[in-house]
């Protein structure tokens, strides 16, 4: 039986909110088979805890924001898709601030985070949504799809007219395995645009935004010394986020998310749509590992 996955041990990391500019406290716990994913405002009196699902979300402007005011948690994106490329189905996840924290602007911190950790394996078998037909969203200008497909796959193309993302470097797929997200996802940063920053600011966003946790676009070329961390960075993050937007279904997915210029807003709809079609999709479990056709190794921590 291919079984369900959580953390081995507790852990602690300490980072800042992209948009609050607070430090905030973050443990992972290991959790209970069947439980899923759980944050846990543990800064409010009683302890409120907020399930990771997409009918959870109540905000997407610039990140995913999930609860209702006061008990709220945001930017779980990054976060998200991390555990869904490490297979993890269940996690206690205890926060102190409404907004998770921004660490280095990608998903590889968080990977580093629950492989040090050390991954268990459960007693229930893990279960998968097989997309069974396709569910698009659309809007003028965008979309995004779920079709079936023997794996899990996102294809994704955005459009910006700037000297540093070349129109060759705006579309991509990848395979989204453990492995796969590591070498090609996980280490794509979140980024903006200098000329954004004044408005991103008077609206209480931003604030803990720098060139340590983002790529800073200005007028004529990037503003990070180091550069890019992939040739294709822009849209690769965007599949990172698709990856920890699309964790909110509630359980791994068999398909390919095809899209144009989706973001958050569009990532939770679509989501929400293949939940309302029941007969779009199945749940699915295996006997094995090996049968299943969407790979979760568990790689060594030298990545």
């Amino acid at each position: 039986m291919f079984r369900q996955r959580t953390l081995g041990n507790t852990i602690r990391a300490t980072g800042v909110g992209l948009h609050s500019g607070e430090k905030v406290y973050l443990t992972l716990r290991p959790a209970p088979d069947d439980s899923g994913i759980v944050f846990r405002r543990v800064d409010l009196d009683p302890i409120v805890e907020i399930p990771a699902h997409a009918l959870q979300v109540s905000d997407t402007q610039m990140a995913t924001r999930l609860g209702q005011h006061p008990a709220t948690v945001s930017t779980v994106e990054h976060f998200l898709s991390a555990v869904s490329a490490l297979g993890i189905d269940n996690l206690v996840v205890d926060v102190n601030r409404p907004e998770l924290p921004i660490m280095d602007g990608s998903a590889s911190p968080f990977i580093f985070l629950m492989q040090s950790a050390g991954l268990r394996e459960q007693t229930s078998p893990k279960k998968f949504i097989r997309i069974l037909k396709p569910i698009e969203v659309r809007h003028p200008d965008k979309f995004a799809r779920l079709q079936p497909f023997d794996g899990y796959r996102i294809t994704f193309d955005i459009e910006y007219d700037h000297p540093s993302i070349p129109k060759d470097k705006q579309s991509t797929s990848v395979d989204i395995s453990t492995t796969g997200f590591i070498r090609e996802v996980s280490r794509a940063r979140t980024y903006g645009f200098m000329r954004d920053i004044e408005f991103l600011r008077k609206n209480d966003l931003a604030k803990g935004g720098s060139t340590d946790n983002a790529i800073v676009l200005g007028e004529d070329g990037i503003m990070n010394e180091g550069g890019l961390r992939y040739t294709d960075e822009f849209v690769k993050h965007k599949v990172l986020d698709a990856v920890g937007d699309l964790c909110l279904a509630g359980y791994h997915i068999i398909g390919e998310m095809v899209a144009k210029k989706s973001g958050h807003g569009l990532n939770n709809e679509l989501v929400r749509a293949m939940l309302e079609q029941a007969d779009a999709w199945r749940i699915e479990t295996f006997d094995s590992s090996e049968s299943c056709p969407v790979r979760f190794d568990q790689p060594s921590l030298d990545f």
